[in-house]
């Protein structure tokens, strides 16, 4: 199976994608990462990034990957312009491909690729969220519903899981999903006053509810689940919280929610506070050295040795909660 990989990045997240890339390589990925943004080329990419004659730039990772930079004038907050990065990606990349796959910069692949073309050969692939499963009758389905029913559009329950949005593969055969995501990302901006209101950082923050018992508090993934139950004749293949390092298990894509990321976290702060560092940022640390260097080897080795010392903290000191 031939598949592309896009992501969206902007400001400190360049980090995120040069690890990435990174574990994309060591995971066995052969082809293009196709990479919206906002703002400046990452320093690392400056010193070999080709200018492209659309404006486009590429970096040459491996003899084997690829990066496309494409550089975004849009003003949403780039976790509600996912489906319209992938339209874009898509008339440019379908024709000598079979999958897409939209993956956020602080996840890290972390298991061989053959594994991620097999699940995706399963259906629509898209992991379980930390708050995932909400029951039939959750407020948040029912808020779905009564919206998109307003709006001509209805949805069918099919599964407690609740995907995140932070990954999601697909191949051409259900491109249709892409549309009907970006018509729901845009029924969602006009109901909370524009494209970049979102709940989490960097998003315009609005006072009150977002919807129907804050039913699209998290708006690109709230929007993806509701495609999902609008369109049950597409198959969905869901990994469980664990994919995504929510919980114990085989993390194939683990995430790194919240702020600080693990670039930037003060490792040594939060284990004297009780919170030792998670699976994510040892597997993050792991996969910083390769093709793509966004750090000093100095700066690494200071990163592995506080990690290594607050995991040992983390052994007899941990908050309860």
């Amino acid at each position: 199976m031939k598949c592309v990989v896009c992501t969206l990045f902007e400001h400190h997240y360049h980090f995120g994608l040069a690890v990435f890339v990174n574990s994309l390589c060591q995971s066995g990925y052969t082809g293009t990462v196709y990479a919206g943004f906002r703002g400046p080329l990452p320093p690392w990419a400056l010193r070999s990034a080709k200018a492209m004659p659309n404006g486009h730039s590429e970096l040459v990772v491996t003899p084997e990957v690829r990066v496309i930079f494409m550089p975004l004038t849009t003003t949403a907050h780039l976790t509600n312009y996912k489906p319209d990065f992938m339209l874009q990606v898509e008339a440019m990349a379908s024709a000598g491909s079979d999958a897409l796959i939209y993956c956020d910069p602080d996840i890290v692949i972390n298991i061989k690729w053959p594994y991620i073309e097999d699940w995706i050969s399963c259906g629509v692939a898209v992991c379980e969220d930390v708050n995932s499963p909400l029951s039939e009758n959750h407020p948040t389905r029912i808020g779905w519903r009564r919206f998109f029913k307003s709006h001509g559009y209805d949805l069918q329950f099919r599964t407690t899981a609740y995907a995140n949005g932070g990954f999601i593969g697909l191949t051409w055969n259900y491109r249709r999903l892409l549309p009907l995501w970006q018509k729901y990302m845009a029924h969602i901006a006009d109901l909370l006053g524009g494209s970049n209101v979102a709940g989490i950082h960097g998003g315009k923050r609005i006072a009150g509810m977002y919807g129907f018992a804050d039913c699209f508090s998290r708006t690109d993934q709230d929007a993806l689940n509701a495609i999902l139950e609008a369109s049950p004749e597409i198959p969905v293949s869901f990994l469980g919280p664990e994919a995504m390092g929510f919980r114990a298990g085989r993390s194939p894509l683990p995430h790194a929610l919240g702020n600080p990321k693990p670039w930037n976290r003060n490792y040594l702060r939060k284990a004297l506070a009780g919170v030792p560092p998670a699976k994510v940022d040892k597997i993050y640390w792991k996969n910083v050295q390769g093709p793509i260097q966004p750090f000093s080897s100095a700066h690494i080795t200071y990163m592995r040795i506080q990690l290594a010392i607050c995991s040992a903290i983390g052994r007899f000191f941990r908050r309860s909660y």
